[in-house]
């Protein structure tokens, strides 16, 4: 009997096949003493594994490349943290296992960050997929993972771990549905960058039998179980009339009517911009400059390594618009040369820009490779600062910016709530605005990105959120500026639509969306996507609001 669950669509497209359930790894290992002599061979043991966890990470992350690269680094990193390898040879020391040593030692580091508040719960969840992988490797056991498939399937997880998702191969992997998660977590970015339809934050998801057939709509986020053939016929229907839309749109994004709403992309580094080019992008909205400062946490990239690899994202836009954002450590990014290492609330501390102005070397350094990657290249090079949240603040980085010579749009982020109902008091200091839509809404709510329990509060659709890109929106019109967003909310197809209604002047997203984009926008006039903004905006709820848009553009 046909049967329909809802959760998160997190990735367009329609998936059908048979389920198959990531393997789950249950490797608490026995807890057993060692004679004193014993202790050298396995902390030795431990050392091996640890490094060998971080090198298959990193050799994951360059085969993945992107966005992928840089979440995978990081773990690479949190496998090698000093304070815990030092835990786990003090465990062996007095008698444990070096297996038992690294699952206890883990399990007292995750319980101090869950203690730490839900702001940390996406490390934890990286810290235990670390964990799983080192005793693994020490238990001489396979990690439980992606399973084993000659058939294409649909996956269902509790969640993804940043090294799986990573690598999955879309010609098996349908699909995937899991348990928690968010729109902004990693598995969903990840999804979009693959192009593999999602569904997140699905309660149950788990129980779904193996071997049961569904249909997963990463548009709406609707789960189809043991689907008619009808329904199955009706959704590649579907799937069918939104390729061929996407196929016959080409060229820069506008309305139906002629309104100009450039499509940037997002991009994590040289390694995206392929993919970004191939969609048609017009420029990068969004350079993530963290994973040159991933390589090494011990200290910043000299200067002629960002310059190389700044030019070469600079020269794949002649005539285009490129948007770097200098470096945004702290809180989830912590790098240990910057962040503070006792923050009780690190996403609430110094992070963002405040890093870079309690570091002005590193802030100089980047700003100035950043002039010399631009010289002599036809682009239009903008510069933005994470993290402002009030006119100080972006006085303090166009400041930085004249002092270090550099001919570019200075800009800053909304990605704080104070920065968006002061929007114009700040653009009197810089050119432009970006709104990153996923801090905003964290901030706006008090609703970590990581968490799928509030992943409602996460959604882009909620009116309390788009009356804050309306302020901003509002605002830099009347000074005359520009006001881009360059969350995951633009990557929203009927959202898109939305933003363009509230006055938003670009949108910018991972390059698999900016097709499905192109294709809604060119199908409404301006004045019907100023509607749907407005009907939204009245709404009380995220749903009530996309629904209120849907019927407006549909003509309904």
């Amino acid at each position: 009997m046909e049967t329909t669950l809802r959760g998160v669509g997190v990735s367009h497209g329609v998936a059908i096949g048979e389920v198959r359930h990531m393997g789950t790894a249950v490797l608490e290992p026995p807890a057993r003493q060692i004679p004193a002599d014993e202790a050298p061979r396995e902390q030795g043991r431990a050392r091996q594994a640890v490094e060998a966890v971080a090198a298959d990470l990193v050799a994951r992350g360059n085969l993945a490349g992107g966005e992928a690269q840089a979440v995978l680094e990081a773990q690479a990193m949190m496998a090698q943290d000093p304070e815990l390898m030092a835990d786990v040879e003090r465990r062996i020391a007095v008698g444990s296992t070096a297996e038992r040593a690294v699952f206890d030692a883990f399990a007292a580091y995750r319980a101090l960050l869950a203690g730490a508040g839900d702001y940390l719960a996406g490390r934890v969840a990286d810290l235990d997929d670390v964990r799983n992988r080192i005793v693994a490797r020490l238990l001489g056991v396979p990690m439980p993972g992606v399973p084993d498939s000659d058939e294409p399937y649909v996956l269902i997880a509790r969640d993804l771990a940043p090294a799986d998702t990573a690598l999955l191969d879309p010609t098996l992997v349908l699909g995937f549905v899991t348990e928690e998660g968010g729109p902004t977590s990693h598995s969903a970015i990840l999804a979009r960058a693959l192009g593999v339809p999602a569904v997140v934050a699905l309660p149950g998801a788990g129980d779904l039998v193996e071997g049961t057939l569904i249909a997963v709509d990463g548009s709406t986020g609707e789960i189809f179980v043991s689907p008619s053939e009808e329904k199955r016929a009706e959704l590649t229907r579907a799937a069918e009339e939104r390729r061929a839309a996407l196929a016959a749109s080409s060229g820069p994004g506008a309305t139906s009517d002629g309104h100009k709403v450039p499509l940037l992309a997002n991009v994590g580094g040289p390694a995206d911009v392929p993919a970004a080019v191939e969609a048609g992008a017009e420029g990068v909205g969004l350079f993530r400059t963290e994973f040159l400062f991933l390589d090494d946490s011990t200290q910043a990239p000299s200067e002629e390594k960002q310059v190389e690899a700044y030019r070469q994202v600079l020269e794949a836009f002649p005539e285009g618009r490129v948007v770097v954002r200098v470096l945004d450590a702290g809180a989830d990014k912590p790098l240990d040369f910057l962040t503070p290492a006792d923050e009780p609330n690190p996403a609430l501390g110094v992070r963002g820009l405040r890093t870079l102005l309690d570091h002005p070397e590193v802030l100089r350094t980047q700003l100035t490779a950043l002039a010399k990657a631009s010289e002599g290249l036809p682009v239009y090079l903008e510069v933005m600062a994470p993290m402002v949240a009030d006119r100080l603040d972006a006085k303090a980085f166009a400041d930085a910016c004249r002092e270090a010579g550099l001919r570019a749009k200075f800009g800053a982020m909304v990605e704080i709530p104070s920065a968006a109902l002061r929007a114009r008091s700040i653009l009197q200091e810089v050119e432009f605005l970006s709104l990153g839509t996923n801090d905003l809404a964290q901030y706006t709510f008090a609703a970590d990105r990581q968490v799928g329990a509030v992943s409602r509060l996460q959604d882009p659709w909620q009116p309390a959120l788009l009356d804050l890109v309306a302020a901003s929106a509002e605002a830099a019109q009347a000074e005359g500026k520009s006001c881009g967003v360059c969350g995951e909310a633009a990557s929203d197809p009927l959202l898109a639509c939305v933003l363009a209604g509230l006055g938003v002047t670009s949108l910018s997203m991972g390059a698999a969306s900016i097709p499905y984009v192109r294709a809604t926008l060119a199908k409404h006039t301006l004045a019907q996507c100023e509607r749907a903004a407005s009907a939204a905006r009245a709404a009380d709820t995220a749903e009530d609001a996309r629904r209120a848009a849907q019927a407006v553009l549909s003509g309904e």
